[in-house]
């Protein structure tokens, strides 16, 4: 079955999407894990799959997945990209997406620049109490029981953010990853401050590893720097692949500003891929 593709990415952390609006694909762990593979498949960090809303004020309903087939509840750089496709759909500048974690309005603000269109998301609320999170007991989210202390927070999905000098520590990443603390695993970032209002981030991403870019990673990242105390509310967040402006606003829902860029599309046999 001849499958029709979108391969996009923001800030070089890149997305497969897929339209399952109008049919089912039969998309199984197993098959996204294939179709993820970067030497076997078509490669990606993500795989994204877009499917009618349940609700009337939303434009699509958009699911995440890990390259190992498992689910996420959010992506930031994913959920500006398909604000970007299908905002050039519907020929609107706002909309909003239905994720696992609850409707977001994007916003482009841009369209066709040198690095495609820029949006803006509005990646919901951050849920700092240790259920939400979630860690396996209850613990202060503002610095966990581990060696460096990070703060921890859900922007959908787990986040725990270590504020460090030397970003060779993100070393760490992958055995904090699966630490038992983290019953669901959780995505593990390095922040250096640079400026009051600025950062140096690298994540580790559940399921994924290092990627160029993570969007919710930012989200987190700010977040947990201005409950520190250690940055503002707003700051600009360099990661390896470029930069993102996040800010957590008033009204405690974080805005994520940054590129959204089509890198290629094409058709692919899923029957030629493992169910």
């Amino acid at each position: 079955m001849k499958t029709f593709f979108h391969k996009m990415h923001g800030l070089g952390n890149d997305f497969v999407i897929v339209d399952e609006r109008s049919a089912s694909l039969d998309l199984t762990p197993a098959r996204i894990a294939a179709l993820a593979d970067r030497r076997r498949g078509i490669g990606c960090d993500q795989f994204v799959t877009l499917s009618g809303p349940s609700d009337s004020k939303a434009s699509v309903f958009v699911r995440f997945f890990n390259p190992d087939g498992s689910e996420a509840g959010a992506c930031g750089n994913a959920s500006r990209c398909v604000a970007s496709l299908i905002g050039e759909e519907l020929q609107t500048d706002t909309l909003i997406l239905q994720t696992q974690n609850g409707l977001l309005r994007a916003q482009m603000l841009s369209r066709n620049g040198t690095q495609g269109a820029v949006v803006t998301v509005d990646m919901g609320r951050p849920r700092t109490d240790w259920q939400a999170v979630p860690l396996a007991h209850p613990a202060d989210t503002l610095r966990l029981p581990l060696a460096g202390e990070p703060a921890a927070l859900s922007m959908g999905n787990p986040h725990a953010t270590f504020f460090v000098q030397d970003l060779a520590k993100a070393e760490r990443g992958p055995a904090l990853e699966i630490d038992p603390l983290f019953p669901e695993r959780a995505n593990i970032g390095f922040a250096r401050i640079d400026a009051p209002d600025r950062m140096r981030l690298r994540v580790w991403e559940r399921g994924a590893g290092f990627t160029l870019a993570c969007g919710s990673g930012a989200c987190a990242a700010v977040v947990n720097a201005a409950r520190r105390g250690l940055g503002e509310r707003r700051m600009t967040v360099e990661v390896d692949g470029g930069e993102m402006v996040i800010a957590w606003d008033a009204d405690d829902h974080v805005l994520m500003t940054g590129p959204a860029q089509l890198a290629f599309e094409g058709t692919v046999d899923l029957e030629a891929y493992p169910k």
